[in-house]
């Protein structure tokens, strides 16, 4: 694949992974392109841990499906997110970002305008979505071939001081390296973000991993191969719309807005 074609294809995989055990091949690449990411004073700030052990996979997914119930029952995950929330075509064409839920049951369709009222709340609880939700994410962390867990050494992630920027920012490279290159593999990946949402939850998860003191663990991903015909959950969003260019990129000062990008990409 084309460079340029990994960059346009590469997205979060919202959907199951084939069962088939990632390669000790394809493992060693994704940590090698992780590695050649720039860090500050080459100071390669990363840590990763490769979990394929199914129960510390499991145990991680049960987690991980009751953070997610959790937070949706409490409201505390529509609370922090509904920026970004789009329920209409017509709304992500407008917005150009954020998550599209296209794909609802039928009976909470009518309700979607309702969803960040306490009414809506109930109504959510009431027909028990968060716990739909919940445990469709235990079933995709649960089938995940392989997790991912990426820290951070401590002697670099200083909060509050400089280095602690400079780390995450050599974090996200390392990790934008490994998501491209999952695209190239045929694989897929997602975040497992839920326990971080939920007090307690994420030390849980460090506790399985034997995080040393002298690490932070930053995020959890799952990773596998793409099956041939993709399903999707009973509950789900895409993203596919971006801002066009006229939006986020300026020309000279930030005064001016570069407006002659719109229409078409560039060509290569």
């Amino acid at each position: 694949m084309e460079f340029l074609d990994v960059v346009r294809r590469r997205k979060t995989t919202n959907g199951p992974f084939r069962p088939d055990p990632v390669s000790r091949e394809h493992q060693r690449l994704l940590m090698e392109v992780a590695g050649r990411a720039p860090s500050q004073l080459n100071s390669q700030p990363w840590r990763f841990v490769i979990v394929e052990e199914r129960d510390t996979i499991e145990r991680i997914a049960r987690i991980s499906g009751d953070s997610m119930t959790e937070a949706m029952s409490n409201g505390t995950f529509f609370e922090r997110y509904k920026p970004y929330f789009r329920f209409s075509a017509e709304e992500m064409a407008e917005k150009r970002s954020g998550m599209l839920f296209d794909k609802l049951p039928a009976v909470l369709r009518p309700f979607t305008k309702q969803v960040f009222t306490p009414r809506g709340q109930k109504l959510m609880n009431s027909f028990r979505v968060p716990q739909t939700l919940g445990e469709e994410n235990r079933k995709l962390v649960a089938g995940s071939p392989l997790l991912l867990g990426v820290m951070l050494d401590r002697a670099e992630y200083r909060p509050g001081e400089l280095s602690s920027f400079y780390s995450v920012f050599s974090m996200g490279a390392a990790m934008e390296n490994v998501w491209l290159t999952t695209a190239e593999l045929g694989m897929g990946i997602q975040f497992v973000s839920f326990p971080m949402e939920v007090p307690g939850k994420w030390a849980e998860i460090e506790a399985l991993l034997e995080v040393p003191d002298d690490l932070e663990l930053m995020a959890v991903y799952r990773l596998g191969y793409l099956p041939a015909d993709q399903v999707r959950p009973a509950i789900d969003w895409s993203s596919h719309e971006r801002r066009k260019p006229s939006q986020y990129v300026f020309r000279g000062t930030c005064a001016s807005p570069e407006t002659g990008w719109d229409e078409s990409p560039p060509v290569p």
